[in-house]
């Protein structure tokens, strides 16, 4: 349970961008041999499968609606990525460790990219794409940052991404009420829904 605050970390990242995780971790391992990260992510097929699919992200992430036709597909892989490495970053614990640190990285995963697709989904309904490349960069630099510093400061990582997990998760609640207010203005102003 050594590497719960690793894992936390790394799957909150995950939600939000599952390749650049991978790129992160694989090319820290592949130049200092950390202990704690597997030597899988370190291979020069892991890494090159993970940038180009980063690379793809990046494009697909600054350019409104694609992003969040994105997010609807990232759905099942986001989460997937987060649990796998939890369960890598188990190593050769037992298997209720891995389990529980796959359910950590998976269910951090899981929330991250739903502040994610939702945030971006609010901020698709500006007409301009300078919001969208904004938050995009910010999120890479986010998952960058706390990733890299989760290496080398497990718990203090994890503490960054919990922060970052809340305040997301309060603005998700939020903008999600702003939503339903809006919609029952909507319907209460349409005629065609008032006459049925």
């Amino acid at each position: 349970m050594e590497s719960l605050a690793l894992v936390f970390s790394s799957g909150w990242a995950s939600g939000i961008n599952a390749y650049l995780v991978v790129l992160v971790l694989g090319v820290a391992d592949r130049v200092n041999g950390f202990s704690q990260i597997p030597d899988v992510l370190m291979r020069w097929d892991v890494l090159t499968v993970a940038g180009f699919l980063y690379a793809m992200e990046f494009i697909a992430d600054k350019i409104p609606y694609i992003d969040s036709s994105w997010d609807a597909i990232s759905t099942a892989i986001r989460p997937t990525a987060g649990a796998v490495i939890g369960v890598l970053l188990a190593g050769d614990a037992s298997t209720l460790d891995q389990a529980v640190l796959g359910a950590v990285g998976g269910g951090t995963a899981l929330l991250s990219h739903l502040v994610k697709a939702g945030g971006r989904l609010a901020i698709n309904s500006s007409p301009e794409p300078v919001t969208n490349i904004g938050a995009s960069l910010a999120e890479d630099v986010a998952v960058f940052g706390v990733v890299a510093f989760a290496i080398n400061n497990p718990e203090a990582a994890a503490a960054i991404a919990a922060v970052f997990l809340i305040i997301g998760l309060i603005g998700l609640y939020f903008v999600a009420k702003l939503v339903r207010r809006g919609w029952r203005r909507w319907k209460k102003k349409d005629p065609i829904a008032a006459s049925i």
